[in-house]
């Protein structure tokens, strides 16, 4: 394995900070799924993952908790705050984090859909809706009620 700087290594974890982790190579195969497991596991109209071997997941605060969704896959979160941290096949060496835990969310772009028969048809809307930015729709006073307590994207 080649040396990699810190600046190189993608690092990321969960909302409150108690898990963290680094990936020691770059992510691949960047996806969403649509599959009505991967929708309950996040909460959401699908689950954005990319992975890594798994010798390349490294853990550096915490462990996961993990909840065997099939007899295919495990699922790792934050035991918590309940943040979807990982998806992996158990029979693979292979393992995904949630696009949207890395401190740097924009260096992954997903490169294909799985699942889309389980895509919502909602999902082919979202990119037309009006956008709000968060600030344009507060008072200032409700803007101070809306302070992060979240980790912050880094060490």
């Amino acid at each position: 394995m080649a040396d990699r700087s810190v600046e190189e290594t993608i690092k990321g974890g969960c909302q409150c900070g108690a898990v963290r982790y680094a990936l020691i190579s770059e992510p691949t195969d960047a996806s969403i799924c649509h599959c009505r497991m991967c929708q309950k596991a996040f909460g959401n109209y699908f689950a954005p993952l990319t992975g890594v071997p798994r010798a390349d997941l490294v853990w550096t605060r915490g462990t996961p908790g993990t909840f065997r969704s099939s007899e295919a896959v495990e699922r790792g979160f934050c035991k918590d705050c309940g943040t979807p941290l990982t998806f992996r096949y158990v029979s693979r060496d292979r393992i995904c984090v949630s696009i949207g835990s890395p401190d740097e969310p924009a260096r992954v772009t997903p490169e294909i859909r799985w699942g889309v028969e389980g895509e919502l048809p909602a999902f082919a809307i979202l990119h037309t809706l009006p956008g709000v930015r968060t600030e344009d729709d507060a008072t200032p006073e409700q803007l101070v009620t809306m302070a992060s307590r979240q980790h912050p994207d880094h060490d």
